[in-house]
């Protein structure tokens, strides 16, 4: 080689597709069972390790699993790597603890039932070997501490066993002394008993008793309540990179908390008009940014996300930034603003991207670019003739979660038919792949096609829109069963493995 030539480096492509495999299931269903409506689960959550796993349910049950296969070698990924371990081991969970995080209540002011179904889970910052997390249904938050707790008994108790078993039984030994009163001088009633003259060798060992640990039992104690501030239904909650402090989303208002004070909370957003006749959307979807303590980002019932700046004033009415897409001319309908409504919004690791999730697409955003989404992913775009359907039996309201995966090049959402799909948003990449909520979750699988379907990048044309086809649906799409939804599912933070709910059952998967 020439001392004048330049080493040119080899232009490096998208990624490849993942191929998915089953991992587990927690809760499968066998061929025929009923599930009962407090089994099915609510929401899902990885804490920031992704060594532990929450679940939420109807029944106000909130139930741990946490990592084992981590815990095998007790060794760091740097100590793995120097040996022979292989580090693709996809992760493996192991059942924790359950507790009873709601009950069912009564407002008797309002004259409404409050159902103890979980809406939400989110993890805190750990301390002390214990596990924090904060859980919500409709209307009272509470943060819980769960903590192995020693079971500790009293052993070796003052008892000579020679001597024990000279006198009789073991137990009429004991009973003798435990029932012998005391003077109060330390002495006895009755000297002269035989059962008290020291043997030849002198005086026997005192043994004091001794308290040890025999197990240990995990306990989840509530340690504080945060109620009475929503009056409308919670939808999110979301905490700080600050560890201090947290937010909570109803339909007109977001209010933060401190962690430490249960008793009060400061109202940051109020889209509540003085006319309810007025009231236009709502808030959907409120999450604070992963890194940024002062930003927080909120969806409404439009199709518009906001940013907001806490440092810009204490009521944050007026946005900072404001992300929505143009409809097209012509395209408005009946159904316009019902699928536009934005049900989940999630930050990607970095802060820099959003990703949102309304009833038809995925779309990802830059924060930094508020003209419209970097990308479109197309979800349920052959649902389109079937509007008047589900609108009839409410399925168009159904609010399907998001995630991101960890590096941020993909991401994922659920569908009718316990599918899910994950889509790939790096450049150049046409990843589109449509999973099934079973053990064979490429069962449904067919082969993507090379490139994004032109008619519907035509329309703007800037912006990457993929997924429009629909694997494994005909034109009509009666394969699919609409009471079947995939709602909720997570992305592990720092692996390629998704937990998604698919009824009661809790199905986990890796690539």
């Amino acid at each position: 080689m020439n001392g004048g030539d330049e080493v040119v480096a080899a232009p490096v492509g998208p990624p490849q597709p993942l191929e998915w495999k089953f991992s587990q299931v927690f809760g499968e269903r066998t061929a025929g069972e009923e599930v009962q409506e407090v089994d099915i689960i609510s929401a899902i959550e990885f804490d920031r390790t992704g060594d532990h796993l929450a679940t939420g349910d109807r029944g106000g049950r909130v139930v741990l699993f946490e990592r084992t296969d981590t815990k095998d070698h007790g060794s760091s990924r740097r100590d793995l790597e120097r040996t022979d371990y292989p580090i693709g081991r996809h992760p493996e969970f192991r059942y924790k603890t359950e507790f009873q995080s709601h009950e069912p209540e009564f407002d008797y002011l309002k004259s409404l039932e409050i159902e103890e179904k979980i809406n939400k889970i989110r993890w805190c910052q750990t301390a002390n070997g214990a596990l924090f997390l904060l859980s919500t249904n409709d209307k009272t938050i509470k943060f819980w501490k769960v903590q192995e707790k020693k079971i500790k008994k009293i052993s070796d108790m003052n008892l000579d066993p020679l001597k024990a078993v000279a006198n009789g039984s073991v137990a009429s030994s004991s009973n003798s002394v435990c029932s012998r009163s005391y003077l109060a001088n330390g002495g006895y009633p009755d000297r002269s008993s035989n059962d008290f003259s020291f043997p030849p060798g002198g005086i026997p060992l005192l043994r004091l008793p001794m308290v040890t640990t025999h197990e240990t039992n995990l306990m989840a104690r509530c340690r504080r309540v945060y109620a009475h501030a929503h009056d409308y239904h919670i939808n999110s909650i979301s905490n700080n990179s600050d560890g201090e402090t947290f937010i909570s989303a109803d339909d007109l208002r977001i209010n933060l908390w401190n962690l430490e004070i249960s008793s009060q909370s400061f109202n940051i957003v109020d889209v509540k008009p003085a006319n309810m006749e007025d009231l236009t959307e709502v808030i959907t979807s409120a999450e604070f940014h992963p890194t940024h303590c002062n930003t927080l980002a909120y969806s409404s019932s439009k199709g518009s996300i906001r940013l907001i700046d806490l440092r810009q004033s204490a009521l944050c009415d007026s946005h900072a930034k404001l992300f929505e897409e143009q409809e097209a001319p012509g395209s408005r309908s009946f159904f316009t603003e019902i699928i536009a409504s934005i049900s989940d919004i999630k930050f990607g690791q970095d802060g820099r991207y959003i990703l949102s999730r309304d009833y038809m697409t995925l779309k990802l955003w830059d924060i930094n670019m508020d003209s419209g989404p970097v990308s479109t992913f197309q979800v349920h775009e052959y649902l389109r003739p079937k509007l008047c359907d589900l609108y009839e039996n409410d399925s168009i309201f159904d609010k399907f979660e998001c995630c991101l995966s960890g590096d941020g090049l993909r991401v994922a959402t659920g569908s009718y038919s316990n599918l899910f799909r994950v889509f790939g948003c790096a450049p150049g990449t046409t990843e589109a792949t449509t999973l099934e909520a079973s053990k064979n979750p490429m069962r449904r699988q067919v082969q993507t096609p090379s490139r994004p379907s032109r008619s519907l990048s035509s329309s703007i044309t800037r912006v990457v829109r993929r997924g429009a086809e629909s694997p494994g649906v005909d034109a009509n799409g009666n394969s699919f069963d609409f009471t079947t939804k995939l709602l909720h599912l997570a992305w592990h933070p720092t692996e390629h493995s998704i937990a998604c709910a698919a009824a009661n059952s809790l199905y986990m998967y890796y690539a």
